[in-house]
């Protein structure tokens, strides 16, 4: 998911069960309609091509190293700021048929996802 400053949804991918989301961060971002100044990620998104993507196109990666790399310069307020999406995953797990995935087919499940962040756009 790409949530802006504010911690609204602006885009998401759905990756099956059982796959990492990383292969999903980079279409997601080309998806983007401007470059963004800072992609923001947690450690689980940590890696070196994925890094260089984020160079490659403009914008400043603020991700966590692994414990074994080196430490990775970032501002305080960009790095405090990392749990934007997890907040924005709490509100829309609200809902119950995010929540509990009611709606088995991506397709169902999708369009769940797209009310619910469209509504949380407006609360917000």
């Amino acid at each position: 998911m790409i949530a802006d400053s504010l911690g609204r949804a602006i885009a998401f991918r759905i990756a099956p069960g059982q796959a990492h989301e990383l292969p999903q961060a980079v279409p997601l971002l080309d998806s983007l309609p401007g470059v963004p100044t800072w992609v923001v990620a947690d450690r689980g998104s940590t890696s070196s091509s994925f890094r260089g993507h984020v160079w490659s196109m403009g914008a400043k990666p603020a991700i966590p190293p692994q414990r074994h790399e080196a430490p990775v310069a970032c501002p305080d307020w960009i790095y405090n700021n990392r749990n934007v999406v997890e907040r924005l995953w709490a509100r829309l797990k609200e809902w119950r048929a995010v929540a509990t995935r009611y709606g088995k087919t991506a397709s169902s499940f999708m369009g769940i996802l797209c009310l619910a962040a469209a509504l949380d756009w407006l609360k917000r």
